[in-house]
Order: C-alpha cells, then structure tokens, then sequence
C-alpha cells in the first residue's frame, strides 16, 4: 500500500510536470512557480530517487525557467530530516547494540538530504565521527521511481529529442543512483581519493573507517567546515583560494585519472578553519574516457577559435547534431557567449554578463534541439561540469582560463 501511495504521488506531480511542459510546447504559458512548490513539498517528503534527480536538475539553472530552478534548488537546502527511529533501525541492523561502539550518536542530523542523513556520533573512546545514514527502503523503491522516471522522460519527445537518445540518458542517470545507494563504494572512493590527492595541500577529504562502515552506513573522521554556500561573506583571498583548488582538483581528476564527481551541488563542498577545500560526498563518481573528454575539448576549441563549421563537424563527432541544416548563427553567438571566460588573463565567474547572455539564448538552444541532439553519453558529464561551473561562480573565482586550457587544447589536437 505504502509503495503504490508513492506510485501515485510521483504519477501526480509527473502529470503536473507533462502539463507545463506540453502548455509552452503548444505557445501557453505555464506557472512554473507553482509548479516548484509542489515538486518541492512532494519530493521533500518523498525522498530517495525522484528527489535525487530534481537536485539534479536544480543544477541545470541556466536552462531551467528561473522560478522552478528557485524552487528546486531549496532541495538542496531544506530536506527534512526522516524521524530518529526510523534511523536507529538502520544503525542498529549495521552494528547491533549502538552502545558497544559509541558513546553517543546524536538524534538530530546535521545535514539531510535526498538519499540519507548525517549524523555526529562518539566513539567508546571519545573520538568524533560523523554516520551517513541510509534512508530505510531505498534499495526497495528504487525501481519504482526510476520506472515514474522514465516515464517522465517520454516528455523530451516533445523536444524532438529520439527516443534512443532519452533510454541512453536513462540507462546512464539509473546506473549512478545503483551506485550510490552501495556506501562500501562510496568508502573505497574516499581511500581512493584520499590517496590519489594527497599532494594537493589545500584539499581534504574525510577519512573513511572500514570496521564500521556497510552497505547502508558510512563512517567517516569528522572534518568539521563552512559550506561552500555560505562563503559568499568569507574574505576574498580565502575565497579565491578555494577557487584554485576547486579548479586545480577538477582538471587533475579529469586529465589525469578519467573521473569525475558527479554530484556537486554545494552542500557536498565545504571550507575548514584552515581555509581547505573539504569534499564531502563521494557517492557520485564517473568515469570519463579518454576519447570522449577529448572530442568536447575540440568542441570547446572550435568554440574559442569562434569557428561555426567546425563546432558543427566536432558537435558530429560527439554524435550529436543529427538533423538537417546546422544553426550556424546560434553557434557563433555561443561562442562570442563562452570566449570571454577564456580571454587572456584573469577572468570573472561572477560576472554576470556572461550569465546573462547564456541565459538569453536558451531558448534558441531548446528551439533548436530537433537538430542539435547533445549525445546522450555527455548529458551527466556537461551537466556535472555545469554544476562544478556554477559551485566557481558562487565563490566569484577569478582565474585565467586561457593558460589553464592551452595546453588541454594541444592535448586533444593530437
């Protein structure tokens, strides 16, 4: 009973969801507010998958109409916390009686969201932890939501987006929600890490306890820190020194390892006393292979060199663009968008013409999706990167993205 009232409220906000987007498809218009506050009450409650995905698209604030990414975005913020019981159960199938290995776990969560809750905990021996604890009944629902999911995507025919296209997508977004419902892999990504990024000196990621961590509940050293958003008062050097290290860690994980996290919304990132990047999550990790990530720097090349064809030969390399005539004008004033963060010399994500400017050609893009068609298999992996974009301009990085790419797009020439 309990899943099919679940069922049900998904179909509704499914349905709810269908209509706005069939309403502007058609010329109407559509209370895209409203409809916000009603995927944020219901998924809010809800939890597990579908919320996971709307976090997700919270991200995707430069396509979103701006009153539903508002909406969304507060599920980022404000998920409430599932009640101490239902929580003590996980904990208690995990380590029996909770006595025999800590001292105290507190009842309230520190921080809450679509797959689990943090709580703080003591060990027997006074050492601070903090326990990612599973929701109870995710691994049972999944499914569930990923089928209402999967309907819901039957919406981007309405885009002209191929059928093969939105499986493909599906197959890849179910496949990292499998993933992350595992938190022994989350733990071996932690050591991966850890190990992996141990030079960089302003980076930290929490230290992982294998004895205590299962399949449902992660242990890990409490490494205390400032949300990423809730820097924007810190001072500008602290700041700009994430920033580095932010971009630092993403280009050596990309170009050095093939990976990339996958799930970074700003709760997951945080800064210590020490003014250092502290990266909470990792249960969202991606590989990235080689091929591809150097077919989008091409693209990203064709687009600094201002080139229209050849952004359409590299957009047909990726194997998108796949209807007739290539909107060679929407190419150019893309680029002439982008170009200005790859100018030589310090650049300002902060600056908001460049938002502004991307934002006002979205509807062109979404207009012209019948024959642009992004590949399904760069859909996470532009949308992550988007994320990672956005988590730079929160801090108002400033870098010089042109010495940082130049010897990316010599790489990708070869």
């Amino acid at each position: 009973m309990r899943e099919r009232g679940r069922t049900r409220r998904l179909l509704g906000l499914g349905a709810r969801t269908g209509g706005a987007v069939i309403r502007t498809r058609l010329g109407g218009q559509a209370d895209w507010r409203a409809l916000g506050e009603a995927l944020f009450e219901g998924l809010a409650e809800l939890k597990g998958p579908a919320m996971k995905l709307a976090q997700i698209m919270a991200q995707w604030d430069d396509l979103l109409p701006p009153d539903l990414a508002d909406e969304l975005s507060r599920l980022q913020r404000q998920a409430e916390p599932m009640p101490w019981a239902a929580i003590r159960n996980t904990l208690e199938a995990q380590y029996g009686d909770l006595a025999r290995h800590f001292r105290e776990v507190e009842e309230r969560p520190f921080a809450s969201a679509s797959m689990g809750q943090v709580h703080r905990a003591l060990t027997r021996d006074g050492e601070s932890l903090v326990l990612k604890v599973q929701y109870p009944g995710l691994v049972e629902v999944l499914e569930g939501d990923l089928a209402q999911v999967r309907r819901l995507m039957r919406l981007g025919r309405w885009l002209k987006v191929p059928q093969a296209r939105l499986d493909a997508l599906f197959e890849e977004l179910a496949a990292s929600l499998r993933g992350e419902l595992d938190y022994r892999a989350e733990a071996a990504a932690l050591a991966r890490y850890r190990a992996r990024y141990a030079h960089l000196p302003g980076l930290v990621i929490p230290e992982p306890l294998p004895d205590l961590c299962g399949e449902r509940v992660l242990a890990m050293r409490h490494v205390p820190g400032t949300p990423l958003r809730e820097l924007e008062g810190t001072d500008d050097a602290s700041r700009q020194r994430i920033a580095v290290t932010l971009a630092d860690w993403l280009t050596e994980e990309l170009f050095t390892h093939g990976e990339l996290h996958a799930d970074p919304h700003a709760g997951n990132f945080a800064a210590d006393d020490r003014g250092r990047l502290v990266i909470y999550d990792l249960g969202a990790v991606i590989p990235v292979p080689e091929a591809r990530l150097k077919a989008m720097v091409r693209l990203l090349d064709a687009t600094l060199a201002g080139d229209p064809m050849a952004m359409d030969a590299a957009l047909l390399a990726l194997g998108g663009r796949q209807g007739q005539g290539a909107p060679l004008a929407l190419y150019r004033e893309s680029a002439e968008a982008v170009s200005a963060l790859f100018a030589p010399g310090e650049q300002d994500f902060a600056d908001v013409r460049v938002h502004r400017r991307l934002r006002e050609l979205s509807p062109r893009v979404w207009a012209a999706m019948d024959r642009l068609q992004p590949p399904a298999d760069t859909l996470l992996l532009s949308r992550t990167l988007n994320g990672h974009y956005w988590n730079l301009v929160r801090l108002g990085a400033r870098l010089d993205m042109h010495a940082r790419t130049r010897p990316l797009l010599e790489w990708a020439r070869h």
